[in-house]
């Protein structure tokens, strides 16, 4: 996956915790604890595509400085 689809999705994932923590803040006290969990799950993907974007900018980094590094030889 490139890293622009990564952060796309990223973005949209970030979207989906703003919009149920709004909702959570709106909701009923019986409609609460299932709007939280929802809420919980979208933060776990969105913190699984933050690790992996992180970790897609990381290694590329360390590529192009390598592919540099290995070019001047």
């Amino acid at each position: 996956m490139s890293i622009k689809t990564l952060a796309l999705e990223l973005y949209r994932a970030q979207q989906k915790v703003s919009k149920l923590e709004a909702l959570v803040e709106e909701a009923l006290i019986n409609e609460k604890d299932a709007l939280r969990e929802e809420l919980r799950e979208a933060k776990v993907e969105w913190q699984v595509l933050r690790n992996i974007l992180n970790g897609e900018k990381s290694t590329s980094s360390v590529q192009s400085r390598l592919s540099t590094f290995k070019r001047s030889n």
